[in-house]
């Protein structure tokens, strides 16, 4: 993952070619952000799709991104198709109803080539 900063994050994303980005905020102490990460962690895997590009903040430290994003709480994930918003996963929905959430989005983006024969092959 990539961290990324309110000032740094347009042009992150406007540098992301034919990818999906996933931002990733969370907090330091946010025990529902540890369970995120640690599920993250561990499905290291199951999540390394070669079409989605991995961002993260902690929004602790960096009040501008949270404002930016109207969050009223964390975990918060926002999808990106470039610098376009295509939607937010709020809080931690569990490992299957994330990876859903992404490879429905993935097959939406029309970056879904890849994505069939990985699924395919499963």
């Amino acid at each position: 993952m990539q961290r990324v900063t309110s000032d740094s994050l347009d042009s992150v994303l406007s540098g992301g070619g034919s990818t999906l980005s996933v931002l990733f905020l969370w907090g330091r102490d946010c025990p529902n952000c540890d369970i995120a990460k640690r599920a993250l962690l561990q499905a290291k895997e199951r999540l390394a799709w070669s079409q989605v590009h991995w961002l993260h903040d902690n929004v602790y430290e960096d009040l501008f991104m949270a404002t930016r994003f109207g969050l009223h709480g964390i975990p918060m994930f926002f999808v990106f198709d470039g610098t376009r918003k295509l939607g937010r996963i709020t809080s931690w929905p569990g490992l299957q109803a994330f990876v859903d959430a992404i490879e429905k989005q993935l097959l939406n983006s029309g970056l879904s080539r890849q994505l069939n024969v990985s699924l395919s092959a499963s």
